[in-house]
């Protein structure tokens, strides 16, 4: 029976109505202001459904028995259940039966991966699997095999080899040798990336824990390495990548590569030969084998001499493993090692990632054969890689088929995001493979004759464009500069209308990858493009930036779905012979029916409305918000747009004062009625009866607000009730509404519709005479969005973190901030202004020094861009090494080595038309001074952010604003894709420069791409928070569980939503009390940020600090001292000591040392962690009391009361004139005093006593406690804002009341679709378990008075 899904909420309706803000807000962040609405309609989804898609577990795709039975490793399951999983036997060749468990819905050919996985099957690809002896079908489901059931016995069958089976055989074999090697990891391809958290907890927390319990309490050395210690100076580089001890590999051949006398000839074919391998083994025997159609043998060939005849022993073996077992014992038992280390490691330290991460250091490495990257590399790899042997993959019609997929119910939408997802993940890796290849020179263009510039390339079935001005496109925009920003501002309107979602109206697979200093623009091919002149196949939008302007019905009637929430107005404009043409996009933008019949737009360069702050418009001028702080602003180019999350902050922004106006005005009216009452002829102004639509303006979000609740709700239904036009209001309510949209600026006068036309002040487009006034206001419109971002935002922002509701720790994650909140990069040096002027400018010091080092390195990267382009190939590493030492290195005058002069041939190329891009020959680059580049970044920063930097060297930039190299290095680093050689830098020394040419391993593109969402998953994810916000955990549970499974049916098993997915289980099943399952999620969610966000990433800090919390509650103290240091250094490497994170940090390790009794250490990190807090928090705060507790409590138990007293006091002091005196906290502080007196009276007694009487004295006992394990962990849970609250039946039900009444406040408030963040005026959700992906700290602040309570 399959369950009819349809019946699941509306909350996202299949058509464009799916409004994009939820996907907004950059990388994939689960909503930080969730919806009530939408949420609760989720939550409601049937419970037999819960059940029957929990039933659907899959079997394990690894063939490992995991220590818990619930986990997902494969992305296999699909929703539709009917029946559970059942076993079947499997009879292979040479093993024991053994069973295995399966489901239904599975394909046959699922069960050969298992099988080619499984440690005793690994080295089988070539077989069938029998089923009384009729032979499955690789892609039929399991349940269509007749006859298949419970305990059926499946026989694997030995298949025939062909050429292609043996190459899949030669390399899955050369995968098993290199499992457990890290260096495709370090080199960035096939998608594998770095973990090291097996490095801390001695391999896996499920079982370890079982075993350590007992040895436990045995002393355990605590004592970090010198440079974790606070107040240390040294920050080293090696410790980011310890070495593992699984690395140094054991080896089992010294060669496998493909031998020189392949292919097979002629007469050697037609006796079965597919191919020759050349071996030598571990024991130094060179043997020469064949491949073919029944199996592997030895033959008689050497390397001078062919002779194909088989050799002694004659010994055929259908798998390649089998063949080596037999003539090399080392290889016999070192591979049998290699599998089993294999096997038990953790399936999330193997899976592949979605997007390929970088590693910006990797140790040195030694080179060593490999026959299959060797056959990668030059056969351009398009043969069979993609599976479709012979043939290119058509990625154009890939994408928009998977787009047509049904969508209709859940199952639907799964398949069809799961497809999306899929191809544009191998889009993204295709695209940067053919991106770089561009670039190094190896594909031929399609125009070779003209210049480098102006050339286009297609590889694979994608076109590349490099980021120059070809033909001067953009001469009025700004020439190269523009054509530079242009791919990007065209990528995020790809994304945003892939996120809107229309039926019928396709983008192009767009990537963009900067690499080598230059940007190429990677796109999917519109069947029939290339054939026709652009001129022919535009058919709507302009292609000279509106001079010629088309349009056409279907595709206005198509954008049209996309105008609302793409706050896009529908205008005229006017073409060169002067008619009007109508647009509901910018006129750039074109669309093109392909030979497919699809309508594709592409060039979305301006999807959003113009950023009048950085474009000078003559004869305009601007709000006096923008005049005070300088603007506007000329900058490098002209299409400067606002943030999809600005203009949609902006709307919600004026929808609240719009709801305010009105309910002003409709009290007024309500006043002056009651002084005459006669005029109540009219009927009372708001309709009786409710409308069942909703009204057509996109009021369905929710924002809860603090005013009258009951004049809202009037004007909400008025506006309804005038939206839906059926005459019922009257005239004066209808004056009110009127007013209050004509003060907003909404476009229609009966409903709130505010919306922007993005060819405002777009040069040479002209509006036609009857629009006039429209065009005014527009302009009007967008002045005020200009003026908002810099009164609402860009204070809100510095506000949010001098409220500690957002603490970034490095460059990405400050920008990923801004981003929420519709503010550019280009503002950064207003944000920093803003930060200096503050008065809280104390508190704002991590964000000061973050700004000032992503203003640097930004400003470097754009000079290094510029850089790179002229160096060639032979000559990257110096130039590279030599572009950092003059940007790190104190050495005064580095010089640069040019490539060896002997090699330099004396004959140049005088043709220089042709070259790959990255190819010019001169080495201007080598005479950069120090001097030079850091007088360059002062003068860039001052350009491009409009802010003064006070430094002429780097010394000095890290003297004045107290920066680390390091933590530049790692930042110019992650932007430009350099890699470097992990080893310690000495950027002091003056005697020497930092860098030589040797320690530039390798330069990776930058990759920018489209994230598809899994909307339905992030739904449940959405209900499951806010059920945990009001309270209830289990449902809440089960949501998020919910939503993890259809995670992974979306996108695999790795993703960062995925992550916050298990992170938020983690911290459910530890507050339910549930250790063993919140260490197996939360360990899941460490692998799975070090794999996807990268090893040192701020989130992935924050997921260790997680995992030491649960270590420690399940009492494996050395691992969790282990995880804490792990996160301090990272965190010291990251941004350095004096940071707010730094002060839960050291609050946790002082907790940990006290619990094992290491009084002194404890006391150096506690101290610490009081100095940070006092700075950050101000020395009034309650984080800084509950500080001062913990500093007393060490003291006591070092029996020094004194000191002991002195901090307890504060705190006590605090806690009376922030809480009062009756405050429990104030009660428990002034009981802590009275029982540390008591302890010290009798102290001094004895020592008295001692004085006295000498050392004879009978003297009792002296009592002095270690604390116990408990009351550690309940400190612990208290700093890091986990309070398990015990609470008395009348508790619960004050506490459900107010639920309910905030609740009845937002349906109130709730009006709007939802803005990106929670505006300023909302309150904040009651203390809850922190979780919003990309902000871990939001509600963590343990000592907020709301928490305690």
């Amino acid at each position: 029976m399959v369950i009819k899904t349809d019946e699941l909420p509306v909350a996202a309706p299949a058509d464009g109505a799916r409004e994009p803000s939820s996907q907004a807000g950059g990388k994939g962040r689960p909503g930080a202001a969730a919806l009530p609405s939408v949420m609760l309609l989720n939550g409601d989804c049937p419970e037999s459904l819960k059940r029957e898609e929990r039933a659907a577990e899959p079997p394990r795709e690894n063939g490992l028995d995991e220590s818990e039975p619930g986990e997902e490793t494969t992305g296999q399951e699909v929703i539709v259940i009917q029946d559970t999983g059942f076993s079947v036997k499997i009879l292979a060749p040479g093993i024991e039966p053994f069973s295995l468990q399966v489901s239904p819905q599975e394909m046959v050919q699922e069960i050969h991966q298992v099988l080619m996985d499984r440690e005793d099957t690994c080295h089988r690809t070539c077989f069938s699997l029998h089923l009384d002896g009729n032979m499955l079908d690789h892609f039929s489901e399991l349940r269509s095999v007749e006859g298949l059931q419970e305990g059926s016995v499946l026989r694997v069958v030995e298949e025939p080899y062909t050429v292609r089976e043996a190459r899949i055989h030669v390399r899955h074999v050369r995968d098993l040798l290199k499992s457990l090697d890290p260096s495709d990891a370090f080199n960035g391809v096939d998608c594998n990336s770095l973990s090291f958290l097996s490095v801390f907890t001695d391999g896996d927390l499920g079982d370890s824990g079982k075993r350590k319990k007992g040895l436990e309490m045995d002393p355990i050395d605590c004592t970090p390495p010198e440079y974790i210690l606070p107040g240390s100076r040294e920050r080293p580089l090696c410790p980011l990548q310890p070495q593992n001890r699984d690395w140094k590999p054991l080896q089992c051949l010294k060669v496998l590569t493909m031998s020189g006398w392949n292919p097979p000839p002629g007469n050697r074919k037609m006796h079965g030969d597919l191919m020759y391998l050349f071996v030598i083994t571990a024991e130094d025997r060179q043997v020469s084998i064949t491949a073919s159609t029944r199996g592997f043998y030895l033959n008689q060939s050497t390397a001078y001499h062919f002779n194909p005849k088989p050799a002694s022993p004659r010994f055929l073996s259908h798998s390649l493993v089998e063949l080596l077992n037999q003539i090399s014992p080392t290889f016999k038992k070192n591979f049998a090692v290699l599998q089993k280390k294999r096997v038990q490691r953790h399936p999330f330290e193997r899976i592949a990632t979605p997007f390929q991460v970088y590693s910006w250091t990797a140790p040195q490495a030694e080179h060593a054969m490999d026959c299959v990257r060797a056959e990668d590399a030059y056969t351009s790899r398009l043969g069979y890689e993609e599976h479709i042997p012979g043939q290119t993959r058509d990625w154009n019609e890939e994408l928009q088929t998977t787009r047509e997929l049904p969508r209709k119910n859940l199952p639907e939408r799964l398949l069809r995001e799961r497809a999306i997802f899929k191809v544009h993940s191998d889009f993204t890796a295709a695209a940067t493979r053919g991106a770089m290849a561009v670039i190094d020179g190896n594909v031929m263009a399609i125009n070779p004759s003209e210049e480098t510039k102006m050339q286009m390339f297609i590889w694979n079935n994608i076109f590349f464009s490099l980021g120059f001005d070809v033909r001067d496109h953009y001469k009025d925009f700004g020439g190269d500069v523009a054509a530079y920003v242009a791919p990007t501002n065209d990528l995020n309107g790809v994304r945003t209308y892939n996120a809107v979602d229309v039926e019928g109206l396709y983008t192009l697979g767009t990537v963009v990858v900067d690499y080598r200093g230059y940007r190429v623009t990677a796109q999917s091919i519109i069947p029939g493009i290339l054939e026709r002149d652009q001129e022919q196949s535009v058919i709507y939008g302009s292609i000279d930036f509106g001079k010629t302007v088309m349009s056409h019905p279907r595709y206005l009637e198509l954008l049209e779905r996309t105008s609302r929430p793409l706050k896009i107005l529908r205008h005229r404009v006017l073409n060169d012979r002067g008619e009007e043409v109508e647009l509901c996009s910018s006129v750039e933008c074109k669309g093109i029916i392909g030979n497919d019949g699809r309508h594709y737009i592409l060039d979305l360069l301006r999807t959003f409305p113009p950023d009048l702050n950085f474009l000078p418009v003559p004869g305009e001028t601007l709000p006096e918000e923008c005049t005070r702080a300088g603007f506007p602003r000329a900058h490098r180019h002209k299409l400067c747009c606002l943030r999809q999350e600005l203009v949609d902050a902006f709307v919600e922004h004026r929808y609240l004062l719009f709801m305010k106006l009105a309910a002003l005005q409709l009290m007024q009216q309500k006043a002056s009625k009651m002084e005459n009452p006669t005029s109540l002829e009219n009927g009372d102004p708001p309709s009786s009866e409710p409308k069942p639509e909703d009204p057509p303006g996109p009021e369905a979000g929710s924002e809860e607000e603090g005013g009258s609740a009951s004049g809202l709700a009037k004007v909400k239904e008025l506006a309804e009730t005038i939206a839906s036009d059926d005459g019922t209001a009257d005239p004066r309510s209808r004056e009110v509404i009127r007013n209050a949209c004509k003060a907003v600026g909404s476009i229609s006068c009966t409903a709130f519709d505010v919306r922007f036309n993005p060819d405002i002040f777009s040069p040479g487009v002209r509006f036609p005479e009857s629009c006039q006034e429209e065009v005014r206001d527009q302009k009007q419109l967008l002045k005020d969005a200009a003026a908002f971002l810099l009164s609402c935002q860009i204070p809100g922002l510095v506000k949010d973190c001098i409220d500690h509701a957002v603490l970034p720790m490095d460059g990405a994650t400050l920008a990923e901030v801004m981003r929420q909140r519709g503010i550019n990069m280009r503002y950064l040096g207003k944000v920093l202004d803003l930060v200096l002027r503050s008065p809280a400018r104390e508190q704002l010091d991590h964000i000061y020094k973050i700004g000032i080092g992503e203003l640097i390195t930004r400003s470097a990267k754009h000079i290094f861009k510029t850089y790179l382009q002229g160096v060639e190939l032979s000559g990257l590493s110096a130039a590279i090494s030599h572009f950092l030492n003059c940007f790190l290195s104190s050495y005064p005058n580095p010089v640069a080595h040019l490539p060896a002069d002997e090699l330099i041939s004396k004959k140049r190329n005088r043709r220089r038309r042709n070259r790959p891009p990255g190819a010019a020959d001169n080495t201007a680059w080598a005479v950069m001074t120090p001097q030079e580049l850091w007088k360059n970044i002062c003068q860039e920063a001052k350009n491009y952010f409009g802010f003064s930097l006070e430094c002429e060297t780097v010394d000095q930039a890290v003297e004045t604003y107290g920066l680390q190299k390091i933590t530049l290095l790692r930042e110019i680093s992650l932007k430009t894709g350099i890699q470097i050689l992990l080893k310690e830098y000495s950027f002091d020394s003056r005697h020497k420069p930092a860098f030589t040419e040797e320690d530039v391993l390798n330069i990776f593109p930058v990759v920018k791409h489209v994230n598809p969402k899994a909307s339905d998953a992030f739904h449940f994810f959405q209900s499951g928070q806010a059920k945990v916000q009001q309270g209830f955990l289990k449902e809440g549970c089960e949501l998020i569980n919910e939503a993890l499974n259809l995670f992974n049916n979306v996108y695999g098993a790795m993703h960062v939503e995925i992550c916050a997915c298990l992170r938020l289980l983690a911290r459910l099943h530890y507050i339910m009390g549930d250790y063993a399952e919140a260490l197996s999620n939360q360990q899941k969610a460490v692998l799975m940020s070090e794999r996807v966000m990268g090893i040192e990433h701020p989130n992935t800090i924050q997921e260790y600090m997680h995992l030491a919390l649960y270590c420690f509650a399940s009492s494996q103290l050395s691992t969790a001292l282990s995880l804490l240091y792990r996160a301090r250094y990272l965190t010291l490497l990251v941004f350095g000591e004096d940071h707010p994170e730094m002060a839960l940090l050291d609050n946790n390790i002082g907790l940990v040392l006290h619990g094992v009794m290491e009084y002194d250490l404890s006391l150096r990190f506690l101290e610490n962690a009081l100095a940070v807090s006092t700075k950050y928090h101000g020395p009034k705060s309650l984080k800084v009391a509950l500080s001062h507790h913990l500093v007393a409590r060490v003291y006591e138990s070092k029996a020094e009361f004194r000191s002991a007293l002195q901090h307890e006091k504060e705190g006590y002091t605090i806690y009376k004139t922030q809480l009062g005196e009756d405050h429990e906290k104030t009660k428990e502080s002034s009981e802590y005093l009275k029982c540390l007196t008591q302890q010290a009276v009798a102290l001094q007694r004895t020592m008295n006593e001692i004085y006295r009487n000498g050392s004879s004295a009978n003297i009792p006992p002296l009592k002095f406690t270690a604390p116990s394990m408990a009351s550690v962990l309940e400190q612990l849970n208290v700093i890091n804002g986990i309070l398990f609250i015990p609470l008395s039946q009348k508790d619960l039900e004050n506490l459900k009341a107010e639920v309910a009444r905030r609740h009845q406040l937002q349906e109130a408030g709730k009006n709007r679709d939802k803005a990106e963040e929670p505006m300023a005026t909302e309150p904040e959700p009651a203390g809850v378990p922190e979780d919003s992906a990309s902000q871990p700290q939001a509600a963590k602040d343990p000592s907020s008075p709301g928490l305690q309570g």
